[in-house]
């Protein structure tokens, strides 16, 4: 029933392929698009394998990169364990550790935590972990890229040697691979699409723009069309992300707020479940989040900067076209960007369709200093390529 609460009409195909191979007890690779129904592939064998609320200690444990998604993760398993009853608790920083060790000690049995975290809580000696017989690393390619392999190796000492390891993830680069050695023994590998693949059911789209003043102008043209509904806007910094909130506040197209690391999570958390609730037809957002939001009905992503980090284009784009739904993506590139688009491509193995700037946008000169540094960004991106190249930028030897 809580199944069918939540929205869940027919298995996806990971969740077809990892559903019986996790209630079979194996280590389990499973690599999905993004949006494909990652989370129910693992949360729905999981909760038929912990069944019901047992002792006080917790039986599996759930890892996640951020505490937005570590939050969204707990509110989805709760959501499924909804007619039964699993104590689910979900702990992250930015939240006082004593409040989440209290959680702890009244009793738990699936935590869903940061790396950090529960290191932090276990180090305090109030975090048993003998009875977790199942470990789960979400979003792995994630955790790689921001750098948790150390708190991971610390994690997998002292977690019981007996127990069943589970890695989902959308890419499965090289890190990833490196990992799943370290903790993964003889696991079957699921891969329901192309490590790397855009989500099909997601139109994609780029518009080669020659300047920060010409994107601007083609983010308030876009947003003009009501057909944009609920849209999330992405950026590489926190500085552009806030500049951007200031200035659609300013022009009333609609609610819109602004997320990253340097918000408090309650302003984060709160921002996310505004846009969920559909009070918040704008959302802009660094890459932080680029994994924590699970939202239907997102109708549009926005790349107002091309991500550097390739993997983040999938994930970015991902916040679209969830669960058989539809959805479209528009990146704005410079000419400093071109580089990483190509690398994109590459990446995903398809060209993104190119658009024609409207009518309505009339390009203006670039400033000399936007020009200067697009063109020392230019110059570094041919000596990576080439290092022997020499650029206009290049120190002349006296």
């Amino acid at each position: 029933m809580a199944i069918e609460e939540a929205g869940f009409t027919q298995p996806t195909e990971i969740q077809q392929k990892a559903i019986p191979a996790v209630l079979g007890g194996q280590a389990v690779i499973g690599i999905a698009q993004t949006g494909t129904g990652k989370t129910a592939a693992y949360v729905l064998p999981l909760l038929m394998k912990v069944k019901y609320a047992q002792g006080t200690e917790p039986r599996a444990l759930i890892l996640a990169p951020t505490k937005e998604l570590v939050v969204q993760l707990a509110e989805h398993t709760k959501r499924l364990a909804k007619y039964t009853d699993l104590r689910i608790a979900a702990i992250y920083g930015g939240v006082g550790v004593k409040a989440h060790s209290d959680l702890i000690k009244a009793g738990v049995d699936i935590i869903v935590a940061t790396p950090g975290r529960f290191m932090e809580i276990y180090l305090r000696k109030e975090l048993p972990v003998k009875q977790i017989k199942t470990l789960v690393l979400d979003e792995a390619d994630r955790m790689m890229d921001m750098g948790f392999m150390p708190q991971l190796r610390k994690i997998f000492e002292v977690l019981p040697v007996k127990r069943q390891n589970l890695l989902f993830s959308a890419t499965f680069g090289e890190r990833v691979e490196r990992l799943s050695q370290d903790f993964l023994e003889f696991p079957l590998r699921i891969e329901v699409t192309p490590q790397a693949t855009a989500a099909t059911q997601v139109a994609q789209a780029l518009y080669r723009v020659p300047n920060l003043k010409t994107k601007i102008d083609l983010l308030l043209h876009l947003l003009a069309d009501e057909s944009w509904q609920r849209v999330m806007i992405f950026t590489k910094t926190k500085d552009t992300a806030n500049n951007i909130y200031k200035f659609l506040e300013r022009k009333n197209i609609g609610l819109v707020r602004v997320i990253h690391s340097n918000k408090g999570q309650n302003t984060r958390i709160n921002a996310m479940q505004e846009f969920k609730d559909g009070n918040l037809r704008i959302l802009v957002s660094t890459d932080v989040s680029a994994r924590g939001i699970d939202v239907k009905g997102v109708s549009h992503v926005l790349n107002f900067d091309v991500p550097i980090l390739y993997d983040d284009y999938v994930h970015r784009i991902g916040r679209t076209g969830r669960a058989f739904e539809t959805g479209s993506a528009v990146t704005f590139v410079n000419p400093a960007e071109e580089y990483h688009i190509a690398k994109i491509e590459k990446l995903i193995r398809e060209e993104i369709p190119v658009m024609i700037l409207p009518k309505e946008i009339i390009p203006e000169e670039t400033p000399f200093e936007e020009k200067q540094e697009m063109a020392r960004e230019i110059d570094r991106q041919k000596r990576k390529e080439d290092p022997t190249y020499q650029g206009a930028f290049h120190e002349r030897k006296r």
